[in-house]
């Protein structure tokens, strides 16, 4: 019981995935267009087997037009040979009157005979008829329906048509959504931001260094300011050679706090 459940289990995903695969595979105009050619087909065989019923038909209705004419040809001959039994009986000659009569009874035997086959045939006919007419009728149906599969298999090719179109709109716009992280131009467009963000750190950086050469330019003037005062007091210049800034010999002493104490 388990290994039939197994089995059972086993084909019924074996036949899904064939038809998974087999609707993969289908092309809806090559499919749709082969539907149309199949209906074709079958219109045509079917116009043929009508073609061969409508000329049984026909032969049928011959053959019973032709017994009829027989029937009537031989009614009108042994009505001709019964009157020419009557005038020679007329004229004593009993030999030819009989011989005659035995012409007429031939002639109604004859005719009797079509009249059965013909009256044989008329069923088959009718039948055949009926049989004709239906087949006519069907055949009529066939072509409305072909002509619908038709208009639907242009419908439906259109639309499918019209669907790749939009799909393949929606991928093209999709592939170039700049909202998308994982599209290609938002990746392209961090990458340039991390350059412009590095350029601007750069710029940044050369900047505070610059400053710090300014500082540094400043700290040393004010150093050379300080040792030519210095040493203008200790010639005992005046201020105004002070403040003229005249250049003396300069001397780097480290000079501790607790030293201006002692002055």
């Amino acid at each position: 019981m388990s290994k039939q459940s197994i089995f059972g289990r086993i084909a019924q995903l074996a036949k899904a995935n064939i038809n998974a695969l087999l609707d993969q595979a289908e092309d809806p105009q090559k499919m749709l267009d082969q539907m149309v050619r199949d209906y074709t087909n079958n219109i045509a065989e079917a116009e043929s087997a009508i073609a061969q019923t409508i000329g049984n038909l026909r032969m049928l209705q011959e053959d019973h037009a032709e017994d009829v004419r027989a029937a009537q040809d031989w009614g009108n001959k042994a009505l001709a040979a019964s009157r020419k039994a009557d005038e020679f009986r007329t004229a004593g000659n009993d030999a030819d009157a009989v011989k005659f009569d035995n012409l007429a009874k031939v002639a109604l035997q004859r005719q009797i005979s079509s009249e059965n086959e013909a009256r044989a045939a008329e069923p088959s006919i009718s039948s055949q008829t009926e049989v004709v007419d239906r087949l006519k009728s069907g055949l009529d149906q066939m072509k409305i329906k072909l002509n619908q599969l038709t208009a639907k298999r242009n419908e439906l090719i259109a639309r499918s048509k019209t669907a790749a179109a939009q799909a393949q709109v929606h991928d093209a716009l999709r592939s170039i959504d700049i909202l998308d992280p994982t599209s290609e131009v938002s990746r392209f467009e961090e990458k340039i931001r991390r350059e412009e963000a590095k350029v601007r750190g750069q710029q940044e950086l050369a900047a505070s260094s610059l400053d710090a050469q300014f500082n540094e330019l400043e700290d040393l003037g004010e150093k050379t300011e300080i040792e030519a005062r210095l040493a203008a007091l200790k010639q005992g210049s005046s201020p105004a050679a002070i403040g003229r800034g005249e250049s003396a010999p300069t001397a780097s002493t480290a000079v501790d706090e607790a030293d201006f104490d002692k002055l």
